[in-house]
C-alpha cells in the first residue's frame, strides 16, 4: 500500500478507538486522501453522490423506516402482544415464546433489529419480569429475538447489501424467509429447554372467542408484511414500490384503523424518520468516498490475490469470512462492517462463484449476531438501558442463545439450498 493510503487507515482506526462517529472518520480520511493526492474533491463527490443517491434501491430504506416508526406505536404493539399471547396460550415459558413470535411478526414490518429491541423491547421485558421471569433472561431473549428482524423480509441490511453488491433485493428477501423462520424456531427450542430447567411460569388460557377478538384487532397490522411480500413475489411491485405501499398502508391503518396518529404524532414520526434516514444517508455517502479510495488503490484485488493464493475452496473461504466478521462484530458497529469491510470481500466471493444471494443472507445473519454479542452488542446495551439491568448479567445470559444462532449460521453456510430454495423456484 502507498503512503497516501496509510494515513486514512490510521485515521479510521483512531476513529474506532476514540469512539468518534464512523461517518466523520470516513469523511475525514477521504478528504485527507484527496487533498494529499491532488484529487478533485468536487468531481469525486459529484460522481459518487450522483450515482449513489439516485439509486432506486436506496429509496426503500426511509420507506421501511417510516413503516417501522408507525408500527412501533403503542396500540399496534399492544395488539400484536395480546394476539401473540393468545396464539401461544397455556405453555410453560409462554411469554418467552411470545417474545420470539412477536419479533418474527414485527420483522415483516420493521426490517430492523434496533427498531425491534427499542420499540417493543420494554413492553416484552416488563411483562416477563412481572410474570416472574429473571430480568437478565428477559433482556437476553429480547436482544436475541431482535436479530430475526433483518433476516425475515423486509430487511434494511438486505437493501444495503443489494446496493453494495448489485444483487436483486427481491431475491434476497425471498432468501431470508426460511432462515428467519428457522431462527425463530431455534430460539424457541432453547426457550423450551430453559423454561423447564428453571420452571418458568405457564401462560394464560384463552377461549376461542377471546382469540378471535384479538386476531381481528391485530389483523390490519398483520396484513402489512402480507401486502408487502405478496406484492414483491407476484412481480406486481418492486421492493422499493412495495416499501412505499407498506408505508402508505401503515399510515392509513394508523390514522383510521387504530387511530393512533394525530397531527403532532404524524409530525413526530416524520421527523424521526428523516433523522434516521439522514444518518444512514450521510453514512452511505461517506462510505462511498472511502470505497472510491479503496478501489483506486486496488485494495480489493490485492486482498483477492492474497486470499486466493492461500485457498480456492469456497467453503474454507466462507468459514474464514464468517469467523472474521464474527470477531469484528464483537468490537465494531454493524455499519462499519457493511460499508468498510463488506465491499472488500464481495469481489473475492464473486471470484469463487459463490451465490451472492446465499452470501448476502449468511453475512447479514452474521452481522446481526454481532449486534447481540459482547462486548459491543448494541441490542444488549439497548435492553440494558430500557430495563435498568447490568450489562454483564445480560451478556452472561445471552451466551447460550448466541451458540444456538451460530449453529444455525454454520448450517446455512454449508447448506446453501436452505436459503436458495424459495428464490430458485420463484425467481427462476
Amino acid at each position: 500500500m502507498t503512503f497516501s493510503l496509510w494515513i486514512p487507515i490510521i485515521m479510521l482506526v483512531l476513529t474506532f478507538l476514540l469512539n468518534i462517529p464512523v461517518t466523520y472518520g470516513m469523511l475525514g480520511a477521504g478528504v485527507y486522501y484527496l487533498l494529499y493526492t491532488g484529487g478533485d474533491i468536487g468531481l469525486v463527490v459529484g460522481q459518487t453522490m450522483g450515482s449513489l443517491y439516485t439509486g432506486y434501491v436506496l429509496m426503500a430504506v426511509p420507506l421501511f423506516i417510516f413503516t417501522a416508526n408507525v408500527m412501533n406505536s403503542g396500540k399496534v404493539t399492544d395488539a400484536m402482544f395480546t394476539f401473540s399471547k393468545a396464539l401461544i396460550g397455556k405453555r410453560k415459558g409462554a411469554l418467552a415464546y411470545v417474545n420470539v413470535l412477536i419479533s418474527l411478526i414485527f420483522s415483516g414490518m420493521t426490517g430492523s433489529a434496533i427498531a425491534d429491541a427499542a420499540g417493543i423491547g420494554k413492553m416484552e421485558i416488563d411483562a416477563m419480569v412481572n410474570d416472574g421471569y429473571d430480568k437478565p433472561f428477559s433482556c437476553a431473549i429480547t436482544a436475541a429475538s431482535a436479530t430475526i428482524g433483518p433476516i425475515f423480509p423486509p430487511s434494511i441490511p438486505f437493501v444495503i447489501y443489494a446496493m453494495l453488491s448489485g444483487t436483486s433485493v427481491g431475491s434476497l428477501f425471498l432468501g431470508g424467509v426460511v432462515p428467519g423462520i428457522m431462527l425463530a424456531i431455534s430460539l424457541s427450542v432453547y426457550v423450551w429447554f430453559i423454561s423447564r430447567k428453571r420452571d418458568y411460569p405457564i401462560g394464560e388460557s384463552f377461549t376461542f372467542r377471546q382469540f378471535a377478538k384479538f386476531s381481528i384487532k391485530a389483523f390490519p397490522a398483520l396484513m402489512t408484511p402480507v401486502i408487502l411480500l405478496v406484492g414483491i413475489y407476484t412481480g406486481v411491485m418492486t421492493p422499493t414500490e412495495a416499501g412505499a405501499v407498506a408505508a402508505l398502508y401503515a399510515l392509513i391503518i394508523a390514522l383510521f384503523g387504530y387511530r393512533i396518529l394525530g397531527f403532532k404524532g404524524l409530525m413526530r414520526t416524520l421527523v424521526d424518520t428523516v433523522v434516521a434516514a439522514g444518518q444512514i444517508t450521510i453514512l452511505t455517502g461517506a462510505a462511498a468516498v472511502f470505497t472510491y479510495i479503496v478501489a483506486k488503490e486496488n485494495i480489493p484485488s490485492m486482498i483477492s490475490a492474497y486470499i486466493l493464493g492461500i485457498t480456492t475452496n469456497k467453503w474454507v473461504l466462507l468459514l474464514s469470512i464468517n469467523t472474521l466478521f464474527l470477531l469484528l462484530g464483537m468490537f465494531l458497529d454493524t455499519a462499519v462492517l457493511q460499508f468498510v469491510f463488506l465491499p472488500m470481500v464481495i469481489p473475492i466471493v464473486r471470484a469463487l462463484g459463490i451465490n451472492m444471494i446465499h452470501f448476502g443472507v449468511i453475512i447479514s445473519l452474521n452481522m446481526m449476531i454481532g449486534l447481540s454479542t459482547p462486548p459491543f452488542g448494541l441490542t444488549l446495551f439497548i435492553t440494558a438501558g430500557i430495563s435498568n439491568t447490568p450489562f454483564v448479567k445480560i451478556a452472561k445470559e445471552i451466551l447460550p442463545m448466541i451458540i444456538v444462532m451460530l449453529a444455525l449460521l454454520m448450517l446455512l453456510t454449508f447448506v446453501p439450498d436452505i436459503i436458495l430454495f424459495i428464490p430458485n423456484r420463484m425467481m427462476g
